[in-house]
């Protein structure tokens, strides 16, 4: 597989697309206006302590108080394993170090742990923690064994923290593993020196977006990474001749007049990725919801009619169906419960080889999914871990007309509402005439399919009604005025 990583860069944002076999899997939004806390490390100050939710709310400078958890909050419990109580280790005007897990998602504020985690190239640096780890992508005993090694061999390694070995550490010997612990140290160093700071205070922050690329983003399968801004490649390439100095030949500045995502098509893909309807190549499509509790993804074979028998041509839309829906889920970020509507497969063998198709497309994304075998209903539950907004919540908000329900009131509900409002007011009020203020389509119907109707209600009250057509109320806004 081919991996390029495309970077647009302007003064409001920086963009970055990753692109596999020349399509667009994944896409990574930071405005300068609104950058992403993820990572970032705050002198927190606890503002209240929850014992019946186990949960204490942190004051790190946001507009909403951050939420930390028992289960995030570094504690070793050594009294044979019993549970601690937020009460034993919290207590409100505490200031404690914290990090952001996520970020502020809707309505809920920033999550908060207090297991600090520091990554590099190769390594996560955890000073609450003491045990030495290795990504379980790295499946090569030999490999691990080897790594281990390599860490437990450094002298200038804290002694009582824990470390992680990344999967990109799977090709680094001793002298990167050495540079990275010195990297680290110096980091914790920085942190810890932060006693005079105030709660709510950054105390680190993570890299940029476009440097995140370099120490996150790079593996064994990338080709070249283009960026269409001259300063922001020369900051990149600095940054990986000293930090990451085999990643720095990939690196090309795109000095085309074209923008480098027309180019590679991205701004259509980013466009479609906001459609609720996903085609198929085969004819088939999805139907993608979005809510607040889950997402919903319904498979329909549509103009596909297959060229065998009715199951093969649903299976064949199932397994073309399992490959988008990897790739939606990591195109919109959709994270929580996911709910997938495959079209009901009778065979079992067919049922097994599409969750299996689902679990190895998913295998390249970098969140963490967990998925269920079909229920009994014909649904796949699956769940991708969210640690910052979707696509859709990133780029749109909510429609003012519908204010997210997808749906408005026709025209001829609205009328009858008007209708009922008219009879309210006329037997509350004397008046003399009553005028009715409403969108276009509205009084259109009002003046002619139901004039009838609106004849018989004049009569009813013995008071004239008039119209007038409003341009900037929408098809639900009406209002009736008593004159």
């Amino acid at each position: 597989m081919s991996k390029e990583i495309l970077i647009n860069i302007t003064p409001q944002e920086t963009r970055v697309a990753i692109l596999e076999n020349g399509m667009l899997h994944d896409l990574y939004i930071e405005r300068s206006r609104s950058r992403g806390l993820v990572g970032n490390v705050y002198k927190g100050k606890v503002v209240r302590v929850l014992p019946g939710m186990e949960a204490a709310f942190v004051e790190i400078g946001l507009e909403k108080a951050a939420f930390l958890h028992v289960s995030d909050v570094a504690q070793k419990n050594k009294n044979n394993h019993e549970p601690v109580h937020i009460g034993q280790i919290l207590r409100e005007g505490q200031e404690i170090l914290v990090q952001v897990l996520k970020d502020q998602l809707g309505t809920k504020g920033a999550r908060l742990t207090t297991n600090i985690t520091i990554p590099s190239r190769y390594l996560v640096f955890m000073p609450n923690a003491d045990n030495i780890g290795v990504s379980s992508r790295i499946e090569n005993e030999e490999d691990r064994e080897r790594l281990k090694n390599y860490l437990l061999e450094q002298e200038n390694r804290i002694q009582d923290a824990g470390y992680i070995l990344r999967t990109a550490a799977e090709v680094a010997d001793s002298e990167a593993i050495a540079s990275d612990i010195k990297y680290l140290n110096r980091l914790w160093d920085n942190i810890n020196n932060t006693t005079d700071s105030k709660p709510g205070s950054v105390v680190h922050k993570d890299l940029p977006l476009y440097l995140r690329v370099l120490r996150d983003m790079v593996d064994e399968d990338l080709e070249i990474i283009r960026v269409d801004s001259r300063e922001t490649c020369n900051i990149m390439l600095d940054f990986a001749n000293k930090y990451v100095p085999e990643v720095a030949e990939f690196i090309e500045h795109y000095p085309g007049e074209r923008p480098i995502f027309d180019l590679h098509g991205v701004e259509d893909e980013i466009q479609k990725g906001l459609e609720r309807k996903v085609q198929l190549k085969s004819g088939g499509y999805l139907i993608i919801d979005q809510t607040e509790a889950m997402t919903t993804i319904d498979v329909n074979t549509g103009a596909y009619v297959g060229s065998r028998n009715l199951e093969e041509t649903i299976f064949k839309t199932n397994l073309e169906a399992a490959q988008a829906i990897a790739r939606q889920l990591r195109l919109r970020n959709l994270g929580g419960i996911v709910i997938l509507d495959f079209i009901d497969m009778s065979e079992e063998e067919h049922k097994r080889q599409v969750l299996r198709a689902l679990e190895k497309a998913l295998e390249k994304d970098h969140a963490r999914t967990s998925i269920c075998d079909v229920s009994s209903l014909g649904l796949v539950e699956m769940t991708r871990k969210r640690t910052r907004e979707s696509l859709e919540h990133v780029l749109c908000g909510t429609c003012p007309t519908c204010e997210g329900r997808g749906t408005i009131k026709t025209a001829e509900t609205v009328c009858y509402e008007i209708f009922r409002e008219i009879l309210r007011e006329a037997r509350q009020f004397d008046a003399r005439e009553l005028l009715v203020l409403a969108a276009q389509d509205v009084v259109d119907l009002l003046v002619d399919e139901e004039s009838s109707s609106l004849a018989e209600l004049e009569d009813f009250i013995g008071i004239p009604i008039k119209f007038q057509v409003e341009a900037l109320f929408t098809q639900e806004q009406y209002d009736v005025v008593i004159l």
